[in-house]
């Protein structure tokens, strides 16, 4: 199952039995989900939302806090929407609901935001709005560079107390318009924890906590994996170059070489892109790593004092750009 339809499903099952709590969450499914239309001079309240259980537990809670009677219409999914989606419909006492949960103010107008007895109401009032603005049209996707927890907004005043009661909960979201479309988003992983935890989303926040730890192990062996990759060929950039120091040293030098490092540099020059370690052992009798890389060391040395003496250049010119080219 998707994450989003994972949380929502253990949201809608979750048990909540305090009546402010039950109703800060049915003003913000209907805030959130829904919208007032007149019909025939009547105010029918309509939530859209894209589960059959979410539209249960708002039909129910809407039956038990405020004693409304409601209706549930499926709509059938067509063109870029997939799936179905249902409708919870109150005719009978709209206006009655509307006034209740904060969708209508005293004098009867429409409230952009949230209810101000939402607003200001307690810390799990506040994860009942956002329980509630979650269920409605909320998404989460999967842990990784680019995870997010959003809510999208009816408008900028419902998004701002959306941020305002994260906000009393302790939890950082920001408000942001998307292509004309106001959105509630929460990026970071902790903080993503954090609401799930918040909101109910136990069993949910397990799964998506494996899928982050996995992704997170993932990237890590990724990275050291490039890593390992860029010092292998660093490594192998190095050899090269010294190879060919080392060839300039021996033409340099010509017969006035020392045995020991003649030997040490013709290995050298047999294996250009071996390591000093592999050398060492390649070596007969077998050499240390720091004895083989010391006698190669003082042949170039020696090499390029006697191109300073005579005027020529030293082992340094024949180290061409493209060996060391990444």
């Amino acid at each position: 199952m998707a994450l989003t339809a994972a949380v929502k499903e253990e949201l809608s099952r979750l048990e909540v039995k305090k009546s402010s709590v039950r109703k800060a969450e049915v003003s913000a499914m209907l805030r959130f989900a829904g919208g007032l239309h007149i019909i025939s001079g009547r105010i029918v309240i309509e939530a859209e939302v894209d589960l059959a259980s979410t539209a249960r537990r708002l039909r129910s809670a809407i039956a038990e806090v405020y004693g409304h009677a409601s209706d549930i219409i499926v709509v059938s999914g067509g063109g870029l929407r997939r799936g179905n989606r249902y409708v919870v419909r109150v005719v009978k006492d709209g206006e009655s609901l509307a006034r209740q949960t904060g969708l209508l103010d005293s004098r009867g107008r429409p409230v952009r935001g949230l209810p101000s007895v939402v607003v200001n109401g307690s810390a799990a009032d506040a994860e009942a709005v956002w329980r509630g603005a979650f269920l409605a049209h909320g998404s989460l996707t999967e842990p990784g560079r680019s995870s997010s927890l959003e809510v999208t907004c009816p408008g900028p005043e419902a998004a701002l107390a959306l941020v305002g009661s994260a906000r009393r909960i302790g939890i950082s979201a920001k408000a942001r318009e998307v292509r004309g479309v106001d959105r509630v988003v929460i990026r970071d992983g902790d903080t993503i924890a954090a609401l799930l935890t918040r909101m109910g989303a136990h069993d949910a926040l397990m799964v998506w906590e494996e899928r982050r730890m996995r992704k997170e192990v993932r990237a890590t062996a990724n990275r050291l994996a490039n890593f390992d990759d860029a010092n292998l060929r660093r490594s192998a950039q190095a050899a090269v170059a010294a190879g060919a120091r080392v060839e300039r040293a021996l033409e340099i030098l010509g017969e006035d070489v020392p045995e020991h490092l003649r030997y040490a540099g013709e290995l050298r020059v047999a294996h250009k892109q071996a390591s000093l370690d592999e050398l060492g052992h390649l070596a007969e009798p077998p050499m240390t790593k720091d004895a083989i890389a010391g006698r190669i060391r003082r042949l170039l040395a020696m090499a390029d004092k006697r191109a300073a003496e005579l005027g020529i250049p030293g082992t340094e010119s024949s180290v061409t750009p493209e060996m060391l080219d990444e």
